[in-house]
């Protein structure tokens, strides 16, 4: 006689959203770009990476590009008010 065995798979629906592409909208002279570098090695390379693909995909008004001063702690205040000031869009990377 042979057992009944179940399998779960511990993976999560994708979330769905409330469209928040779809409410935010460019400006005139395109998107205005973050760059959050956690510090850690090599995430610069992996962020200009990453940016460089961006500018060459889509129209890219300006980029403003922070670094945390340690990789072990969360960005400053002055660091996360700045982006969300000046940035429409933000990508951090980790990198080693």
């Amino acid at each position: 006689m042979s057992e009944k065995i179940l399998l779960v798979v511990p993976e999560a629906p994708a979330p769905e959203t409330a469209g928040a592409a779809a409410q935010r909208r460019l400006a005139a002279g395109g998107l205005r770009l973050g760059i959050l570098d956690n510090s850690k090695g090599n995430a610069d390379h992996l962020l200009r990476f990453i940016a460089e693909g961006i500018q060459s995909a889509l129209p890219v008004a300006s980029v403003v590009s922070l670094r945390k001063g340690s990789v072990s702690l969360p960005a400053p205040a002055d660091i996360l008010d700045r982006l969300a000031t000046e940035a429409d869009f933000v990508v951090s990377a980790m990198a080693d």
